[in-house]
């Protein structure tokens, strides 16, 4: 995403990036939202060499599936009357897109959202079944903003960022407020996967001056972020290759330094980990977790996380749990 996409974020003037306003969003949404359960396993504790207390906080059960309603819906509640009666518009392969036609629809709001023609079905089905109106494109980066333009010109619609951008970022952090909640003790560090990095980045906002260490999880297959921090500069492009198809995005402008500044390291997993995280969850929490969604635990799991020594509990983040049900599991495909 370009520099000038970050700056079309509509509505009031955005708050600034840091706890407090994360605090404030989610004062904002609390009535609009899930406070989503969290969950404790003993058996998956006890595969770690610390048998490290674990406390799953389970955004796969968040409205949409997925933590993007948080973000989606903090943006619309920044929208000016004006703004929401000319709609809303986005590009999304899949949980954003499925957010932000949710979140329009539970306020009565008109929601325009550009797919590439090569998005799961089972998403595209959930964002037409929420009302919004669908313009495919082919799957890039040019493509997509051209049909975006398209959208934005014929509908005069506000475009609501999937990951880059203020609003988006401070949503998504509000789910580690409640982790720290509701867990029964104190986190001595939580996990969270990275794609775009709104989640990552609205996280370590949401930890800053807790003393909570915090962590990031990336495909070794879409591994951008690592790559960035290894160089000391974002990265624009990622060639991803991966089954985590919600991490396969380049992390955003305004994440990557939060990222730099507030996440201690981002450790890389392998779809093979990714898979054997996954099926574990399902397996011993009785969770549908999409591959995103289990590289949190996937990492915690990793040598290189485990070489850190961390001891006392860890938060770890279930981004979300939309999988196609029709397909097979990625576990009996590898058998």
């Amino acid at each position: 995403m370009s520099a000038d996409e970050v700056t079309r974020e509509a509505g009031s003037p955005p708050r600034p990036l840091t706890r407090a306003s994360v605090v404030a969003a989610r004062r904002v949404i609390a009535s609009q939202i899930h406070c989503t359960p969290v969950f404790t396993s003993s058996s998956l504790s006890a595969l770690l060499p610390g048998a490290n207390p674990l406390y799953f906080k389970a955004e796969n059960l968040q409205k949409g599936g997925a933590f993007k309603f948080r973000g989606a819906s903090y943006s619309l509640s920044c929208l000016t009357a004006r703004e929401l009666e000319r709609g809303v518009c986005t590009h999304s392969s899949g949980n954003h897109a499925g957010a932000l036609a949710l979140a329009a629809k539970e306020r009565g709001v008109r929601c325009y959202v550009v797919m590439p023609d090569n998005s799961a079905q089972p998403k595209v089905d959930a964002v037409r079944g929420y009302g919004a109106a669908i313009t495919f494109c082919a799957p890039n980066a040019p493509a997509r903003a051209a049909a975006l333009a398209e959208v934005q010109a014929a509908t005069g619609a506000t475009f609501v960022p999937p990951y880059d951008a203020v609003n988006t970022i401070l949503g998504q952090g509000t789910a580690l407020l409640e982790l720290l909640e509701q867990a029964p003790e104190p986190l001595a560090a939580v996990v969270a996967p990275v794609g775009g990095g709104g989640l990552l980045a609205g996280t370590a906002l949401a930890a800053d001056g807790t003393g909570v260490r915090v962590f990031g999880a990336e495909p070794a297959g879409a591994d951008d972020c690592v790559q960035g921090l290894k160089e000391g500069k974002r990265r624009e492009d990622v060639q991803a290759d991966t089954i985590a198809d919600g991490l396969r995005t380049p992390v955003g402008v305004l994440n990557f330094p939060i990222i730099q500044d507030k996440v201690e390291k981002v450790i890389t997993v392998t779809d093979e980990e990714i898979v054997e995280a996954m099926r574990l969850m399902w397996e011993r929490l009785k969770l549908v977790v999409e591959p995103s969604g289990a590289a949190s635990f996937a990492a915690v799991r990793s040598a290189q996380f485990q070489a850190l020594g961390i001891q006392g509990p860890i938060g770890i983040i279930i981004s979300g749990g939309n999988i196609d049900l029709s397909q097979p599991l990625p576990w009996a495909r590898s058998q």
